[in-house]
């Protein structure tokens, strides 16, 4: 059975039939979307790919590199403080979409290699909370950067944020083609889902580089790594680098989205559902890491339909439908890890490592 099942999925007409597949759900996932369950839904579909990027640029410094990151949502803040600032009322400036959010990338890029030339002799618990620190630094800074100079606006944040525009098309407005209305959360989908599908290609060519072996093996044992000629400095330094340069490139999508940035949105918690997201999903494996995203962000929303399920089983609401969500949300967290703590897809290597019977160990035993 285990045999055919393996020939199946090495069959090329069933793996250009799984990708067409999910390629018109993809493009049609907008209309179904709206259809179905209202226009609301189409924007945390666009959500989900932002954090799909996110969880992508995380699963690199920690799927990937071994390093425990707690203040990933800094870079995020970073890409997305630097879209808002040169694309405001707030200097006066408004550089064009295609300009700034490369330009994001290489300046959470920076910071990147900022927070990780420090920590570079540091592991587990010491380097997390390093991290975290670094992470509560940056949001304290925007917090405070109004004053003597006002540079961020301080916690109310900087609105009336330019709309991404590219060659004169506005992602903000509505359009029309061939007969198919596309408001503007259609427009940001798929501007999302392209540059989601660019960083996971990005990520699956870095997985299978030299960069992404080196990466690898610094994980499993950073001594034996070095004895072998790695140079660690430079490919962890890299590591945060690349990470934080995908989490640049959200936050200046976030910002362009939302039209509207505050240091709200970039506290601990964020950090920590984005971990959540690489370890729930599975850890250095990259449709994984895209379920992990995808759940955590789909979850807490459909939890909000408590409320009317109790109204309409019990004609009341029992309990309050907010505690409520992060009570199922918090469990089902629990459930997955204490049942699949190597994921809910797990890369080979991970699942091997994790798993309980000693059989799937052999091989890896024998590799060792």
């Amino acid at each position: 059975m285990t045999s055919d099942w393996e020939k199946l999925k090495r069959d090329p007409r069933v793996v250009w039939a799984v990708y067409i597949a999910l390629a018109l759900l993809l493009l049609t996932l907008p209309f179904v979307t709206d259809w179905a369950f209202g226009r609301s839904w189409v924007r945390i579909a666009a959500f989900s790919l932002l954090y799909i990027m996110l969880a992508l640029g995380l699963n690199i410094v920690v799927g990937y590199a071994g390093l425990l990151d707690l203040g990933y949502v800094a870079f995020f803040a970073v890409g997305a403080y630097f879209y808002a600032l040169l694309a405001s009322p707030q200097f006066g400036v408004h550089l064009p979409f295609w300009m700034l959010l490369p330009l994001g990338a290489a300046i959470a890029c920076l910071f990147g290699i900022l927070l990780g030339a420090p920590t570079l002799r540091l592991r587990g618990d010491y380097l997390a909370i390093v991290t975290l620190g670094f992470g509560e630094i940056i949001r304290i800074f925007l917090v405070n950067l109004n004053a003597p100079v006002n540079i961020t606006n301080g916690p109310q944040g900087i609105n009336l944020i330019d709309p991404v525009s590219v060659g004169g098309y506005s992602f903000a407005q509505a359009h029309s083609v061939l007969g198919l209305g596309f408001p503007a959360v259609y427009n940001y989908y798929y501007l999302f889902l392209a540059l989601t599908l660019g960083v996971m290609f990005v990520s699956m060519r870095l997985e299978n580089s030299r960069i992404g072996r080196a990466w690898v093996a610094i994980r499993e044992d950073e001594v034996a790594a070095a004895a072998m000629g790695i140079n660690t400095r430079n490919i962890k330094l890299l590591a945060f680098a690349m990470g934080a340069s995908f989490g640049g490139v959200s936050g200046g999508l976030f910002a362009g989205f939302q039209g509207f940035v505050s240091p709200e949105s970039f506290t601990l918690w964020e950090s920590i559902t984005i971990l959540c997201m690489v370890v729930l999903g599975g850890m250095g494996n990259i449709p994984g890491v895209v379920l992990g995203a995808v759940l955590l962000v789909v979850l807490p929303e459909a939890l909000r339909y408590l409320g009317p399920l109790q109204q309409a089983l019990f004609g009341r609401v029992l309990a309050d439908p907010a505690d409520l969500r992060f009570l199922v949300f918090g469990l089902a967290l629990i459930l997955v890890m204490l049942l699949r703590p190597s994921g809910l897809w797990p890369s080979t290597t991970r699942r091997r490592e994790l798993s309980a019977d000693p059989d799937a160990t052999k091989p890896h035993e024998a590799t060792a």
